[in-house]
């Protein structure tokens, strides 16, 4: 539990970081589309969800599923790639990317389950 609200806490350290810094918003190996397109494609709210799911025990509920598949499967994959890729965490990385994977297979499917035909 300690990790996880480590993790949270991280991320919303970023994510202020990059609001408030512009300068801070892109390292420079890292793709300008990770800031520009994808950070800005879900809510504060649904990101910490989805981020508890992958790297805790946290669950997603079916609105942040909604905003994660309109946020899309590239996007996703690069944002949990970039957490998991520290070096605190770097050690599980392979059972993080595997829950990124089953987040998303859930989500999709649950979107798909509650959409309008």
């Amino acid at each position: 539990m300690a990790k996880l609200n480590f993790i949270m806490l991280s991320l919303v350290v970023l994510v202020v970081a990059i609001t408030c810094v512009p300068s801070l918003a892109i390292e420079e190996n890292e793709p300008k589309k990770l800031w520009d397109q994808c950070v800005v494609k879900i809510s504060p709210k649904c990101a910490l969800k989805i981020i508890s799911q992958v790297f805790g025990d946290g669950v997603v509920s079916i609105p942040c599923c909604k905003e994660l598949v309109h946020e899309g499967k590239e996007c996703h994959d690069t944002l949990i790639k970039y957490i998991a890729d520290r070096p605190s965490l770097i050690g599980n990385e392979s059972k993080y990317l595997q829950k990124r994977d089953e987040v998303w297979a859930y989500c999709v499917s649950v979107s798909k389950a509650v959409s309008p035909a």
